[in-house]
């Protein structure tokens, strides 16, 4: 039976991609932070699909957080991959609580790298396996008010595609899936309920990626951005200077007048 692990699958689009790959008969394999969501979405799948289900409670923004959902699942061949826990946060890099700083870096840069590393080496002895890492649009430019979430994105984006090319001829692949404002808890975590760029009227459903992701990683394609409007976004700063799609970006992440 092939088995997916996908992290931050207690809701949004990693719940999503957990009812994707449940559809399709996969083993699935639930983590992040909140044991009682995981159990609430392993008991709905469970019960639409009757797939077998196994959750792992575990912190991803805490140093040793990957290493411990790896070592709690020795022993469980892993064949698909989805690096999708991450979080934001809003505001002036100099007024930012420190904290909770690092942590958004570690959750969104160190952790995915280090489950890239420890499950990597498996897939390619096996001479197959897919990773899907969680980008965005804020891969592709810089975001003030938003400067080290933009930042750890720009890291995933960079990461997958140079690990892609590392990894041809191995039967394993690797997808960044780069999706603009999606319709989850993001905005409200990251206090950004207020912006422009949260409008609902914009919002792409968490549905809908998880779907423009899965058929990307199915097809071993490198990077994928949901939605016209958005893939435009991403290809701005071919077309403008970087100060420019700086200024733009700003004004999109300000608050609505």
């Amino acid at each position: 039976m092939t088995t997916v692990l996908i992290t931050g699958a207690s809701s949004g689009i990693g719940e999503a991609f957990a009812e994707l790959f449940a559809k399709q008969n996969y083993k699935i394999i639930l983590a992040a932070r909140n044991e009682s969501k995981l159990n609430t979405v392993a008991n709905k799948l469970q019960r639409k699909h009757g797939v077998q289900t196994l959750i792992c409670p575990v912190n991803l923004a805490q140093s040793d957080g990957a290493q411990l959902l790896y070592d709690h699942l020795q022993g469980e061949p892993v064949d698909i991959l989805i690096n999708n826990a991450g979080i934001g946060s809003f505001g002036f890099l100099h007024e930012m609580d420190t904290q909770s700083e690092q942590e958004m870096l570690q959750l969104n840069v160190q952790s995915l790298s280090h489950l890239l590393m420890l499950f990597l080496p498996h897939m390619v002895r096996r001479g197959s396996g897919r990773i899907l890492n969680v980008g965005s649009t804020t891969s592709f430019y810089p975001c003030p008010l938003s400067a080290n979430y933009s930042a750890s994105k720009a890291f995933v984006l960079s990461l997958t595609e140079a690990v892609a090319s590392e990894l041809q001829g191995t039967g394993v692949t690797v997808t960044a899936l780069c999706p603009g404002a999606t319709g989850t808890a993001f905005f409200r975590n990251a206090k950004m309920e207020g912006q422009k760029v949260s409008d609902p009227k914009s919002l792409m459903s968490p549905d809908k990626v998880a779907q423009i992701g899965y058929n990307a990683l199915m097809r071993g394609k490198v990077v994928v951005v949901p939605g016209m409007q958005n893939w435009l976004l991403s290809q701005a700063p071919r077309l403008f200077s970087r100060k420019f799609v700086t200024r733009i970006t700003r004004s999109v992440l300000e608050r609505k007048r």
